[in-house]
């Protein structure tokens, strides 16, 4: 059967056909759709949300030991977070297969920065596959666990976000029921102690010559002959763009196995070419190593280091052609992201603007948009889980050059489950004073609704134990009366926490509490929350024309010569309605 898919909704069908039956991830764009597909298949493939990916990558490590094949997905920066245990268990190999679904982003649409995983394959050691359409993220998903259990290795599947978002048609076929593995223990294999991962180590390099004979002999790195003047060596989506410029006047050699590389094929393919371009995103992975075995080929001195490809640019940088386009006087509108109306974390964010003297780091989220106009309210954004260790560390330098600015840390839900237990722990331990904020919206909101440990629901739909914030805070130390929580959406209530909370000088936590505004409540938030809100309007006879309203940042709000407010986006949070200092808006029908 055919069917259309994504790149991500195919990994999910090769994971089914592979025979996998076990599959962990932590949700992050553009990988999240893997497991949200793979949870259809969930009478076959047992699958969850893992608090972050160290712990996805290490539960499937579990499941492939014990014999079963397995999956862990994450996006480009997930596997930073998931190093630790994926530099070893490339020393130890596997029993079950592995793989492991790394969807980079390019351009960084969704992400604070661009690194090429690529590079994750030759530092670890392990083979690497790199789809370039729908149908190959099927099957090499399937190739990939074929290979974990040939060569008795982890498998990186490297993807990125044009090929898990983009559709092409995909040839389906029926799961293949392989036996899990027997289990028995072996001390040597597993246990990684400096001793055995001694040996261990020199088994790596030899299961590496291995692989690259393996590589220089599989039809997934298979050369095209056009003829002798133009050579392109591609990979990943890269080689769809390159195709769509040169098409039949040009030879290719497409690489599906990138690691490693089939040096012996590339150079057989070199000499048969007269000009040989190297075609790949982001960094010159590919180039290096064919430069560095003595093939002359042209690479990044024409072809843009950084940012996604796309055909034009690739004609542009090699045949200085541009492409038609049509002439219009229709002007580009810029619309940057913006909080959502409603969002609980506006009312926050607008109580922080207006605070002085405090230092806000920030983390990764919805919630990073306050740092955006009007609101103004954060300062720093590294990575997950970094706002509470970074504001730790601010805080300390401002008590030890006698500055009175305050730091507040500003992180959400599945973030501090993510990351961030581990930075309050150190504020508690190391006797810090710093002001940590939790976000409390009930979801895993920026990636798109998905549940984590304190929502009470599993991926696969079951009811589940809710982790409960304010006592975990209380089990790493906090005291119970320097544990504010608020409604987010009452500006009073949160300025008065917040203002107890930087006065005190020992670790302090404010949870703010109400769900997103776009998350389908569950019987539980309908319960313990008011959802039935009253929409907000504006009484044009007090209006001052002030525009304080607007500094809530509030999507729903407008302004001509009187501030509007558009009914079919307002969600009666209040907000603006709080923050009017004259009165004139009001909730409709009071």
């Amino acid at each position: 059967m055919k069917e259309l898919l994504t790149g991500n909704e195919a990994v999910a069908r090769g994971a089914y056909e592979a025979g996998i039956i076990f599959a962990s991830a932590y949700p992050g764009t553009p990988s999240t759709e893997i497991l949200e597909n793979i949870v259809q298949y969930k009478s076959e493939i047992y699958c969850e949300w893992a608090p972050n990916e160290k712990v996805a990558f290490e539960a499937a490590v579990g499941a492939a030991i014990a014999g079963g094949r397995s999956l862990a997905a994450m996006k480009h920066v997930g596997v930073n977070v998931a190093a630790d245990p994926l530099f070893t268990f490339a020393y130890t190999g596997t029993n079950g297969g592995f793989v492991l679904v790394s969807a980079d982003d390019p351009g960084m649409h969704s992400s604070q920065n661009e690194q090429d995983n690529r590079n994750y394959a030759k530092f670890a050691k392990i083979p690497m596959l790199e789809p370039s359409n729908s149908q190959e993220a099927k099957d090499f998903t399937i190739h990939a666990i074929k290979l974990s259990e040939k060569f008795d290795t982890p498998v990186l599947l490297r993807l990125t976000t044009r090929i898990c978002h983009s559709k092409s048609v995909v040839e389906t076929g029926s799961r293949e029921e392989i036996p899990v593995q027997d289990y028995s223990r072996n001390i040597p294999k597993y246990i990684a102690t400096p001793a055995n991962g001694r040996v261990l180590r020199v088994s790596l390099e030899d299961r590496l010559k291995k692989l690259k004979d393996f590589s220089n002999e599989t039809e997934l790195n298979a050369a095209e002959y056009n003829g002798k003047e133009i050579g392109i060596i591609s990979s990943g989506v890269a080689y769809e763009y390159a195709k769509e410029v040169f098409g039949g006047n040009a030879s290719y050699l497409k690489l599906g196995l990138t690691f490693p590389l089939p040096i012996k094929k590339i150079k057989e393919f070199a000499n048969k070419v007269d000009t040989l371009y190297v075609i790949e995103e982001l960094d010159p992975y590919i180039e290096d190593q064919l430069k560095a075995a003595g093939i002359a080929c042209i690479g990044k001195e024409k072809i843009p280091l950084n940012g996604e490809l796309n055909p034009d640019i690739i004609r542009k940088a090699l045949l200085n052609q541009e492409s038609e386009t049509i002439e219009t006087d229709v002007k580009a509108v810029g619309r940057p992201p913006t909080l959502c109306a409603g969002c609980p974390h506006r009312g926050l964010f607008y109580a922080l603007s207006q605070k002085k003297n405090i230092m806000v780091t920030g983390d990764i989220g919805c919630y990073t948009l306050g740092s955006a106009e009007p609101l103004n309210a954060m300062d720093t954004c590294i990575c997950m889980g970094a706002s509470i260790s970074a504001g730790h560390g601010a805080a300390k330098v401002f008590e030890k050059t006698g500055s009175d600015t305050k730091t507040v840390a500003v992180i959400g839900d599945s973030t501090f489950f993510h990351s961030g237990v581990t930075g309050l722990m150190d504020i508690v331990y190391n006797k810090g004073n710093c002001t940590t904020i939790i976000l409390d919206n009930r979801i895993t909101g920026m990636t798109g609704h998905q549940e984590n440990p304190g929502t009470g629901y599993t991926l696969m739909g079951d009811k589940t134990a809710q982790v409960n914030i304010p006592e975990l805070c209380k089990a790493v130390g906090l005291k119970e009366e320097n544990i504010f929580i608020v409604n987010p959406m009452d500006l009073k209530e949160t300025r008065i926490a917040i203002n107890k909370a930087v006065e005190i000088n020992e670790p302090t936590v404010v949870i703010t509490k109400w769900p997103c505004v776009l998350k389908k409540y569950s019987p539980e938030d309908v319960k313990e929350f008011d959802l039935n809100r009253k929409l907000c309007r504006v009484n044009e006879e007090k209006c001052t024309s002030c525009k304080i309203c607007t500094k809530t940042g509030c999507p729903a709000i407008s302004f001509t010569e009187k501030a509007v407010i558009n009914p079919d986006m307002c969600t009666g949070c209040t907000v603006c309605l709080q923050a009017c200092p004259f009165g004139a808006i009001e909730k409709v029908g009071e």
